[in-house]
Formats: structure tokens, sequence, C-alpha cells
């Protein structure tokens, strides 16, 4: 089985491995989503919650594909 999509075991508690993930993608959302409220990139968009909706779901997709191809895992 990949490492990397493996079961977590938290104190007694299985968690998905897609829980790992978004947990990890909210690190680089919140990073950006800062850096777009600093920038003034929200004063061009339209409907702000879904931008950080497609802004997480991007990074998140971004992470669960991106990562294996970067350590050089196949799926």
């Amino acid at each position: 089985m990949d490492p990397l999509f493996r079961t977590v075991d938290l104190f007694g508690f299985y968690v998905s491995p897609v829980v790992v993930w978004a947990l990890a993608a909210l690190v680089p959302h919140l990073a950006l989503s800062r850096l777009a409220a600093w920038s003034g990139l929200y004063g061009l968009i339209w409907h702000r919650p879904l931008f950080d909706a497609a802004l997480y779901v991007i990074l998140l997709g971004a992470l669960i594909f991106g990562v294996p191809v970067l350590l050089g895992e196949t799926m």
C-alpha cells in the first residue's frame, strides 16, 4: 500500500488519509487567502466565499496529485 494514502491511527481512531490531506491544504489556503486580502485581489472577486472554496479545492487536488509525483511515487 502507498504510504501517502495509508489510514492514520490517531489516539486509537482511524482517520482517512483525505482528512490528513485536507488539513495539509488548509495551511497554504489560509496563507493565500490572507495574501489575496492584503493585495486587494478580493476587490476584483465577485463572490469571495465561492472563490475561497474553489481555491481550497484546487490546492487540495494539487496536494493529492502533486506530492506523489514530486516524490517519484506512481499511482
